[in-house]
């Protein structure tokens, strides 16, 4: 699963400095670079399984790999044509599969998703799917809305992040409906605003302002909502960080952030992936890149260990370590 040790590895995490790095160097290991953006690994059973958007693909639905190592990956039953969920199998939508998010409930696996600018949520028996909807629709068909991620709060309440549009992607959270597969519109709160240069860095405003790609969890009573910043085709498109006292906020965004950008990584584009904690204990977070310096697509994904340590107010200092940059691989 993806957060359940993760306080226990935040605690156990040893203080490593982080330092600009140049990108990362070509690893040796046969196989391609994997071309999922949008990437999210969920951890079961002494394996790793990974999904998301398909660079190759994304108007079909989603495969996954998986691994034991995080470095070398084979896809799920041994066909690199399997679809966990696919177009027209019981599923909502026809076109832009993106940024899904696995969770597990009980014995059912929930799968979180967009298409159609719309986020849906397909349920299976197992992680490797197949996962279908026995009503298909989305979750909220009422305005667009994408990225979805779902986190269960302490007392048994769960909230929905995702992005709605206003001129721009914005953060939002709502209570979510388990049973009903729908949200508390009563609850719908907006995260917050861009308000840090680093989080719109387009000149001359080519875009419109982007915060997306959700990832929440909660330490010693905090909660921390990871977020990309900047156009996706934007050389600055980043991962930063804010906390609250509550799942709905009031947010504060960390004095440190971007944690992850071109000039912690070395590559273009990093972002917008998730947090899941390693069979080693320790966390990570997934990501995508864009393909070269001069070109975006297809993206390529990343995994970088991080380092947590806890500040003077105890709030929760995330930084990566470079050095350790992990470039997975597809056999």
């Amino acid at each position: 699963m993806k957060h359940p040790f993760l306080i226990a590895a935040i605690a156990a995490s040893i203080a490593i400095p982080t330092f600009n790095s140049c990108a990362p160097q070509q690893a040796t290991e046969e196989g391609e670079e994997i071309l999922f953006a949008d990437p999210t690994i969920f951890v079961e059973n002494g394996k790793y399984y990974l999904t998301g958007t398909n660079g190759k693909g994304s108007d079909k639905g989603f495969t996954m790999l998986e691994s034991t190592d995080l470095k070398t990956w084979t896809a799920v039953n041994a066909d690199t044509t399997h679809f966990i969920l696919k177009k027209g199998e019981n599923t909502f939508g026809d076109k832009g599969f993106w940024a899904p998010q696995i969770y597990k409930e009980g014995d059912k696996y929930l799968f979180f998703y967009t298409a159609n600018e719309q986020t849906v949520v397909a349920k299976a028996d197992t992680v490797t799917g197949p996962y279908t909807q026995t009503e298909i629709r989305p979750i909220d068909g009422s305005e667009k809305n994408i990225d979805p991620y779902l986190f269960k709060d302490e007392d048994g309440k769960y909230y929905l992040y995702h992005v709605r549009f206003d001129h721009g992607n914005y953060l939002w959270a709502a209570e979510y409906d388990m049973t009903g597969d729908s949200i508390n519109k009563a609850t719908l709160t907006q995260c917050f605003k861009v308000t840090d240069r680093w989080e719109d860095t387009d000149e001359p405003n080519v875009w419109d302002p982007i915060m997306e790609g959700p990832t929440v969890f909660k330490k010693d009573g905090t909660y921390y909502l990871m977020y990309s910043a900047n156009h996706f085709l934007n050389p600055d498109y980043a991962v930063g960080y804010a906390s609250a006292p509550t799942p709905l906020g009031p947010w504060t965004k960390h004095q440190n952030n971007p944690i992850i950008h071109v000039s912690k990584v070395g590559e273009n584009g990093s972002g917008h992936g998730d947090l899941f904690t390693g069979l080693d204990g320790n966390p990570y977070y997934v990501y995508h890149i864009h393909h070269n310096d001069s070109t975006v697509g297809p993206r390529h994904t990343r995994i970088v260990p991080l380092n947590i340590t806890t500040d003077s107010a105890g709030i929760l200092d995330i930084t990566v370590k470079a050095e350790g940059i992990i470039i997975p691989r597809v056999k």
